[in-house]
């Protein structure tokens, strides 16, 4: 099977030895976003709700340049440096995904890239 790599400037450019995003067949794996802003790649200016929005929507720009867009992810595991920011999550997933909601998994990490509060990573399965 082969691989595409996907590239958009609308999302953070990779910061290390990963793509923004692979596509195998219909499956896309996309990289852990953090929220940097990909105009100026630093971290977005605001609270724990405009960073998880930012997160979204540099997901949103990776999948969208695979064909794709969120209500196609299938698998999102979220990263968060403290898990009481764990309801501005919820919340603020609630606007950009509807039922069926995707599989998810939130996990407490002591760290994340460039001191980040949250990182989310996902799996799209795209439509034939």
């Amino acid at each position: 099977m082969s691989r595409e790599i996907i590239r958009t400037r609308h999302a953070p450019e990779a910061i290390g030895t990963y793509s923004q995003g692979v596509r195998c067949g219909r499956t896309v794996y996309l990289s852990g976003q953090i929220p940097l802003v990909p105009e100026t790649m630093e971290l977005e200016d605001g609270g724990i709700e405009s960073q998880v929005r930012r997160v979204f929507d540099n997901l949103a720009a990776v999948a969208a340049a695979a064909g794709g867009g969120l209500g196609d992810v299938a698998k999102l595991n979220v990263y968060l440096t403290d898990l009481a920011h764990f309801p501005v999550v919820n919340r603020v997933m609630s606007e950009y995904f509807r039922e069926p909601f995707p599989a998810r998994a939130a996990v407490g990490v002591a760290a994340l890239p460039r001191d980040a509060a949250v990182e989310m990573d996902a799996i799209l399965e795209l439509g034939e």
